[in-house]
């Protein structure tokens, strides 16, 4: 599980964390999975696009549907992980002008991009940017009417830990909704799914940005990430109620969500 804190093999007493396929010491998780992050904050959207052939944009779209936004009433979202913005952006486009979005993400060069993105926006008066880690958020107890996270769990060190803290700060009755990367469904495209994602993706990162260590790590990230149904154990150890996920793309990617109660 990638949030498991194991023994350092070598017998040294560290505590150790995935970081892809290799262990590394507790407390330097967090730093390594920044500088990822400051490599491709620029090219982030672009990468997106051609890893997943445009895709990510449906994925997108069917995961802000599913939150059903209200129109008429006020209602604020915090987006964890946000990054460069193009889940809150989609959040605001699907809600009224009562709706705001408060973008919290660890990554200053992320946020950097999304503050860019948003000067392009109608109406950026709507979203706010907190440099925040997912693990310990800078907001009060009961704050926001939903809470969601898309492609940035599988990055933190301690999922728990940043699952009950997005508990913490939902208002009673808030949503928890999740877009990750998970486990095939139909385990007999896996063998071509791995050549694509160990080969073909690294490639492009390479040829697109000048360096495909990143992108490997990415996907040995989604490889480490809990199954579907260990996750969704996860969240419901965390406190939400009425939880529940769905497959999408044969299960490249799953849509998890629950309530605070």
């Amino acid at each position: 599980m990638a949030s498991n804190t194991t023994d350092d093999p070598a017998g040294s007493g560290r505590r150790t964390l995935s970081f892809g396929f290799r262990e590394v010491a507790e407390e330097e998780k967090q730093h390594l999975v920044n500088e990822v992050f400051s490599q491709v904050a620029r090219r982030y959207d672009e990468m997106n696009d051609l890893m997943s052939a445009g895709l990510h944009r449906l994925w997108k779209d069917d995961f802000v549907a599913a939150l059903h936004v209200p129109k008429t009433t006020p209602f604020h979202v915090l987006d964890v992980a946000g990054g460069t913005g193009d889940v809150a952006f989609r959040i605001i486009r699907a809600g009224g002008l009562k709706t705001r979005v408060t973008l919290a993400d660890i990554s200053f060069d992320m946020l950097r991009e999304g503050r860019r993105r948003a000067r392009e926006e109608s109406n950026p008066a709507q979203l706010a940017f907190v440099t925040g880690n997912a693990e310990a958020l800078p907001f009060p107890d009961n704050t926001f009417d939903a809470c969601t996270i898309a492609f940035g769990i599988r990055n933190v060190p301690h999922i728990e830990v940043a699952l009950r803290e997005m508990h913490r700060v939902l208002k009673p009755g808030g949503k928890f909704q999740c877009l990750e990367f998970s486990q095939l469904a139909v385990p007999a495209l896996q063998p071509l799914y791995d050549a694509y994602s160990f080969t073909v993706i690294p490639a492009v990162g390479r040829e697109v940005t000048g360096d495909g260590g990143p992108y490997r790590y990415l996907v040995e990230s989604i490889r480490r990430f809990p199954n579907q149904e260990t996750f969704l154990s996860m969240i419901r150890s965390a406190g939400f109620e009425r939880a529940g996920y769905r497959n999408m793309t044969a299960g490249v990617v799953a849509m998890h969500w629950g309530w605070k109660i």
